[in-house]
């Protein structure tokens, strides 16, 4: 598969797993969270299908497109490891994080971080969408929408 198809897939997986949250998925109180804000689309896409909540989002660096900046306070800049942890028991109804890189061993070093900083994140209940697996204990797998394959993209609740 070219990696065009690659990406147009887990894009698609992405959406349409965010798509299904927003409209099939109790969700508890609480902010969304996007880590990994990049060029701010799918910050965007949360912001139509989550009206009204407080959306947070994380980066190393702001290279978003002037449309999808948010706020000043819902900004957080910086090595996300780092940054992230600020927000340990936050409460967060749900968690995107697209992260990735699609170097294995780059990747690697992430997961031994990721999965304990997006459930510190979670309030209980609340979910978590990414786009690497996330093994943590207290991060049920749920079942995906039929037109995402599994292993493209991972949905959990938090227990």
């Amino acid at each position: 598969m070219s990696r065009l198809d690659s990406f147009i897939r887990r894009l698609s997986a992405q959406r349409d797993i965010l798509n299904h949250v927003a409209d099939a998925i109790a969700l508890p109180g609480g902010p969304v969270l996007e880590i990994g804000l990049g060029n701010g689309r799918t910050f965007n896409h949360l912001r139509e299908k989550f009206p009204g909540r407080r959306i947070v989002a994380f980066d190393r660096a702001l290279a978003a497109h002037g449309s999808s900046v948010p706020p000043d306070e819902d900004l957080v800049i910086g090595e996300i490891r780092e940054t992230g942890a600020g927000f340990a028991g936050c409460g967060a109804a749900l968690v995107h994080a697209d992260i990735g890189t699609g170097y294995d061993e780059k990747d690697a070093v992430t997961l031994t971080w990721l999965p304990q900083m997006v459930a510190a994140m979670l309030a209980p209940a609340g979910l978590a969408v990414s786009g690497l697996p996330l093994d943590e204990p207290s991060l049920a797998p749920l079942p995906l929408p039929a037109a995402v394959e599994d292993g493209r993209y991972f949905l959990y609740r938090k227990a």
